[in-house]
């Protein structure tokens, strides 16, 4: 079993990062991979700190929609700054998370998108698959993902809370869709309805630890451990054994990630 998306390297796990892990490990997972935002070098620290407790974790980098407008001058310093970093980073498997959050609009829309444009080029031309991020901007970004991927950009709708139209538009392109404690709230059924739609091939399951705990731990801190909770209420759904979509997402990981 995997935690296909994580905070590890939050301040939030610092005081008790290896017994975090330990519970993990006794949960039953293989690794997790572990998103950092790029040129945060707090978050790097605590991210060798989980490596050396915990090798077979996988690492993503990327400027978030948030702190795009920290390159409101300069789009493709976005994409430089994941550069060093990734080539600095020998875990490092994918770039993200990145994408669009018209929610909260942290950045200037155009920003947003520039940054985004950026980041997307430089995944293909590493060869990277992209972890998104989009809230309130679907349209945009897929169409974004449709003019700069070219049809061989490989990724994940991370901690997907769409419709089934912008599911189908992600596996239309060859993307996973990986669903996080939502799926398990009391007023998530349309939520549950599209992940039934998702092939049980193009399935991931994330925590998006410390956030959206799953049922029964709603309103505590999340961890990876409890993504345990996310692959049965997948399971159920796709009426299959909890152990073969255990298998099932982990071999997804594996084939996205390349780990």
């Amino acid at each position: 079993m995997i935690d296909s998306h994580c905070h590890l390297a939050d301040e939030k796990f610092a005081n008790d990062l290896e017994a975090t892990i330990d519970r993990a490990r006794t949960a039953g997972l293989e690794r997790a991979l572990v998103i950092l935002a790029a040129g945060d070098e707090k978050e790097a620290a605590q991210a060798r700190r989980v490596e050396s407790l915990w090798s077979e974790v996988r690492v993503s980098i990327g400027v978030h929609p948030h702190t795009a407008h920290e390159f409101a001058g300069n789009p493709q310093g976005a994409a430089d700054v994941v550069r060093q970093q990734l080539a600095a980073t020998p875990s490092a498997r994918a770039i993200g998370e990145i994408g669009l959050d018209y929610h909260y609009d942290f950045s200037p829309r155009d920003v947003q998108q520039a940054v985004f444009r950026a980041q997307i080029r430089l995944a293909r031309e590493l060869g990277f698959p992209v972890v998104i991020h989009t809230r309130e901007a679907d349209a945009d970004t897929i169409a974004i993902l449709r003019e700069e991927g070219s049809g061989d950009l490989r990724g994940v709708l991370h901690c997907f809370t769409g419709d089934a139209a912008l599911a189908r538009a992600g596996l239309d392109m060859g993307f996973f869709i990986s669903f996080a404690g939502i799926i398990s709230f009391p007023k998530a059924g349309d939520l549950r309805d599209t992940a039934k739609q998702v092939p049980i091939d193009r399935l991931l399951a994330e925590t998006d630890s410390p956030f959206l705990a799953p049922v029964p731990f709603r309103g505590k801190r999340n961890e990876p451990a409890y993504v345990t909770h996310v692959v049965a209420a997948l399971a159920s759904l796709h009426a299959v054994d909890t152990a073969e979509l255990a298998r099932r997402t982990t071999e997804n990981f594996h084939q996205l990630f390349r780990p």
